[in-house]
């Protein structure tokens, strides 16, 4: 009776675990390929800052974002 009990415990236990590595891993995977800030968005939160943004003050703050987003990844593995 305590033998099933505990199975069950650990399984339940071993589930979770699989479950959570799993989905870290799909929603790393997600936002890897589909980012969530893009240029629309940087040329909104500019205007609302007050500045009016050009393409190139666009594209030299998403190549920072890319270069901070490579180099905290190398750093994690």
């Amino acid at each position: 009776m305590a033998h099933d009990i505990l199975l069950v415990i650990v399984g339940i236990i071993i589930g979770i675990a699989i479950g959570i590595f799993i989905s870290r891993f799909l929603v790393k995977k997600e936002l890897e390929d589909n980012p969530p800030i893009n240029e629309q968005v940087i040329a909104q939160l500019m205007t609302s800052m007050g500045r009016k943004p050009n393409s190139k003050q666009i594209n030299q703050v998403m190549q920072q974002m890319r270069k901070y987003n490579n180099t905290s990844s190398k750093k994690k593995k």
